[in-house]
């Protein structure tokens, strides 16, 4: 009974906190900043792929939301090389 007033308040804050990281991201002072707010986005979308598959009651989403935290954790250690050596591959 209380699960779809809790997920709107969870989709609510966690689309709230996206709004938010957008704004960092485009008042950050340094590029280390803007990265770290890549990667709080990323971990924003897994958790609305996760709301979302639990409102839809499948667990298909999940498998996706380890795709994403893949992508995004693969992503970030790339462009923080990128930025520390000046090329991704050696």
């Amino acid at each position: 009974m209380i699960l779809p007033y809790a997920l709107a308040i969870f989709l609510a804050c966690i689309v709230l906190s996206l709004v938010l990281n957008i704004w960092r991201l485009l008042t950050a002072p340094t590029v280390t900043d803007r990265i770290l707010t890549l990667d709080t986005m990323t971990v924003n979308a897994i958790a609305l792929v996760v709301a979302y598959g639990i409102w839809a009651g499948t667990g298909l989403y999940l498998e996706i939301a380890v795709i994403f935290a893949l992508t995004g954790f693969v992503g970030s250690v790339a462009y923080c090389k990128y930025l520390l050596r000046g090329s991704i591959i050696e």
